[in-house]
């Protein structure tokens, strides 16, 4: 594959069927998760970035960069290539765009990945990535099934 077959671009909501099939197809969820093309575009709107790699002249959409910030980081979701077109150097490609989207914010980057998906690891510490140390990543997905903590009012008046 030629580097002139390929085009980076910005999502448009359009693009949200297809990209949820890649990310279900690269074990990254999708939708079920939470991640919609609501979600999508709140983000964009909010400065983040999805970052489209696609195949030309068929415009199939072969791989996807989500990027999102807090004023302070800029955080990686759902990097990834459309397993039929792994292992041909894209994810650089693509990789190096997020990089150039964190750079210039002048933002620091960040990501979690999965400890069994070594690809994606090698690929991570070969541009630059450290491991962070032995933190634990947890998430409520589903807000709307935690209780609240009842907390003691520590200034009873007797």
């Amino acid at each position: 594959m030629k580097i002139s077959d390929l085009k980076i671009r910005d999502y448009k909501a359009a693009d949200f069927a297809e990209v949820n099939n890649l990310w279900v197809a690269t074990g990254m969820g999708g939708a079920e998760r939470g991640d919609d093309n609501v979600v999508i575009q709140r983000t964009i709107k909010a400065g983040g970035k999805l970052i489209i790699l696609e195949h030309n002249p068929t415009e199939e959409i072969i791989g996807t960069s989500w990027l999102t910030h807090d004023n302070r980081r800029v955080y990686l979701h759902h990097f990834g290539i459309r397993p039929d077109y792994q292992g041909k150097g894209l994810s650089k490609i693509l990789f190096n765009e997020s990089i150039y989207f964190a750079k210039s914010l002048g933002m620091q980057i960040k990501l979690e990945v999965h400890k069994t998906n070594l690809k994606a690891t090698e690929l991570y510490k070969k541009g630059g990535f450290q491991y962070l140390g032995d933190y634990r990543v947890y998430i409520i997905r589903d807000l709307e099934q935690v209780e609240h903590f009842e907390f003691e009012e520590r200034n009873k008046k007797e």
